[in-house]
């Protein structure tokens, strides 16, 4: 059985890969010198979705961890998470159609990573 502090780390871990893998979506979308290849880009890819793999995987850990069953019941902080992981999960969406958003994406991505901490860390609602 995973501890809780594994799962934590696990989670922490897929976060930091996520945003690592965003912001070099956003740096090649936005500088004609980054302009990656193909390959590149396909790396960048892969690294966001086993990042999102591995955080909602580790997230469900820590929520059974916590005795937090599955479902509607779920408190409103864990429904606010999984709203901002599929946000971010979706990002390289935007970013690949819209150049104009990605600015703000460089942005928004770490404030929204710092949201979802907010409400791990302090469980508000």
């Amino acid at each position: 059985m995973i501890s809780y502090e594994a799962y934590k780390l696990i989670h922490i871990f897929g976060i930091l890969l996520l945003i690592f893998s965003l912001g070099g979506l956003c740096l090649q979308a936005t500088d004609d010198r980054a302009r990656v290849s193909g390959r590149e880009r396909k790396l960048l890819g892969f690294a966001h979705g086993a990042a999102a793999v591995i955080i909602i995987v580790a997230g469900f850990g820590l929520l059974a961890r916590l005795s937090i069953s599955h479902g509607v019941t779920w408190p409103w902080w864990v429904w606010g998470k999984v709203g901002i992981w599929v946000l971010l999960g979706v990002t390289p969406l935007v970013i690949r159609k819209s150049i104009t958003l990605t600015r703000t994406l460089w942005l928004a991505v770490p404030i929204l990573g710092a949201v979802a901490a907010y409400l791990a860390i302090y469980k508000p609602l």
